[in-house]
């Protein structure tokens, strides 16, 4: 990869959205992993057609899309599906990662991706940023976004890398437990020191 990449991760409703909306009013273009493992599943993509050809047609929506909660509700209690789709899917979201990281024609590029260090993304990248916050305002933030109950927010938290982990790993880090004028502030900052690494790259 010849172009300048920072990795951008964080845990549910740490705020990586308001981070990579900020960097967008910068002019800095932004891969997000999960929306490019929403592309890879679109009706009529080879993802779909092999997810329903292995998991049946029940895994559809009656207009075509991939269901994700009834996807979702097979893989959680059978580790063998679950595998079986990640060997799946892992490789198309990758391709597709990379395919628009090379496409893209800022500056510096972000690929942005909540498990970045669990599935090894940050190879590709030559810095990372982590916006941290404490469990407490993941679960209100989340709860009250994606109006889930507290157990089940704090059963992805548990299913993702600790905070401790990536806090050791991330090359700089940003605490949005704030407000969002304080975290767009840190990451004006950050943004100059980007450019500058960008252009010596």
């Amino acid at each position: 990869m010849s172009k300048w990449i920072l990795g951008l991760t964080g845990g549910i409703g740490s705020g990586k959205t308001a981070a990579t909306n900020f960097f967008q009013t910068q002019g800095i273009e932004v891969v997000d992993a999960d929306i490019v493992a929403r592309e890879v599943v679109q009706p009529n993509t080879p993802g779909l057609n092999a997810i329903t050809a292995h998991f049946g047609s029940d895994v559809l929506t009656p207009d075509g899309q991939l269901n994700r909660a009834k996807l979702r509700e097979i893989i959680f209690s059978d580790e063998a599906q679950k595998s079986w789709l990640n060997k799946l899917l892992h490789p198309l979201i990758r391709e597709q990662i990379l395919s628009q990281l090379n496409a893209a024609k800022s500056s510096y590029c972000i690929l942005c991706a909540p498990l970045l260090f669990e599935n090894g993304l940050q190879s590709y990248c030559q810095t990372t940023l982590l916006i941290d916050v404490p469990e407490s305002i993941q679960i209100a933030r989340t709860t009250a976004r994606d109006n889930v109950s507290q157990t089940q927010v704090q059963r992805i938290i548990a299913a993702q890398m600790s905070r401790e982990e990536k806090c050791q790993l991330a090359d700089y880090i940003v605490s949005n437990d704030k407000e969002l004028d304080d975290l767009q502030s840190e990451l004006l900052l950050l943004h100059q020191t980007f450019l500058q690494a960008a252009k010596k790259y």
